[in-house]
């Protein structure tokens, strides 16, 4: 059981948990173990949110997705979470049935992809440190430092961003235009920090590492080619030791740091469902769990009634 102030359901909540199982076991003859599921899946909720003054009646969406944010912050597969919403909405929807409550909670909550993962990040002190790890006095540094903070300032998947090309950046809007999965397009805006790295970059180092060679790709190697989506990934697991950051770095490291500050610093889900280019809102849904356990802790650990 989680850990908690209180260890079982306030009073009135046990009756309520208590009421919804003795119907659906007259209505669905379930097991003695299915039974014993729900009732767990409930009443931790319920001892969850006595603390935030909320009962099982007057919460809502916001304390149900504040919940699963809570429990992957604490190490809860994206299939245990998945069968503790499951057993939400089975409550809420008995709950409205019977008229006690006037809309169901958790009839617009996505349930996590059962199979996924919940996706590492970084701290946005811990992104600044990766970004200023290249040598910007070298051509090449000044090329993985504008990679970097491309990615970052986009949410780019690695494979769009290896194969821009200068004719997708419009470097007077801040935007480029990337030809995502399935061939769609969208457009990302860079903002002001990235867009003077790849105007710096643009201007000077790039031709020095091209030497007299042409090419239309932004980022490119010596040799001229657009660099590779294998050379990128040795290139950001080197600058995350040189800052100190650890074995597990990727490119889509950035990807999802990029999502989770944007949600911690109040973008709505389906603008970041937009910049990040996924087809379906529920890929970008587990971005509000791991956004919501950062401010939940944030908030615990800074706010003096926390």
């Amino acid at each position: 059981m989680m850990k908690s102030g209180r260890h079982v359901p306030n009073k009135n909540d046990q009756i309520l948990i208590d009421q919804f199982l003795d119907t659906i076991w007259l209505e669905s003859g379930l097991s003695q173990n299915t039974l014993s599921a729900y009732r767990s899946d409930l009443e931790q909720y319920a001892i969850w949110i006595y603390k935030s003054k909320y009962q099982l009646s007057t919460a809502g969406r916001a304390q149900i997705l504040n919940y699963l944010g809570y429990c992957v912050a604490n190490g809860v597969a994206a299939r245990s979470s998945s069968r503790r919403l499951s057993s939400l909405r089975r409550f809420y929807q008995y709950m409205n049935r019977e008229g006690r409550i006037d809309s169901d909670p958790t009839s617009d909550v996505e349930s996590p992809i059962v199979g996924s993962y919940l996706p590492e990040t970084l701290s946005e002190r811990a992104v600044e440190k990766l970004l200023e790890a290249p040598d910007t006095n070298t051509a090449l540094g000044i090329r993985d430092r504008t990679m970097l903070e491309a990615l970052y300032a986009s949410g780019l998947r690695v494979s769009e961003l290896v194969t821009l090309t200068r004719s997708e950046l419009d470097e007077t809007a801040g935007l480029v235009r990337v030809i995502g999965k399935g061939q769609h397009e969208r457009i990302v805006p860079l903002g002001e920090e990235c867009l003077n790295w790849v105007c710096f970059y643009l201007d000077g180092a790039r031709n020095a590492i091209l030497n007299g060679k042409t090419s239309d790709s932004i980022f490119i190697t010596k040799h001229g080619g657009p660099i590779s989506r294998q050379r990128f990934w040795q290139l950001i697991k080197y600058y995350g030791k040189r800052a100190g950051i650890g074995e597990h770095l990727s490119p889509h490291t950035l990807r999802h740091a990029f999502a989770t500050h944007l949600l911690n610093h109040g973008a709505d889900l389906r603008s970041v469902q937009m910049l990040l280019g996924h087809a379906n809102l529920s890929t970008t849904q587990i971005y509000t769990h791991v956004a919501t356990a950062r401010l939940q802790s944030l908030h615990a650990s800074h706010h003096p009634r926390g």
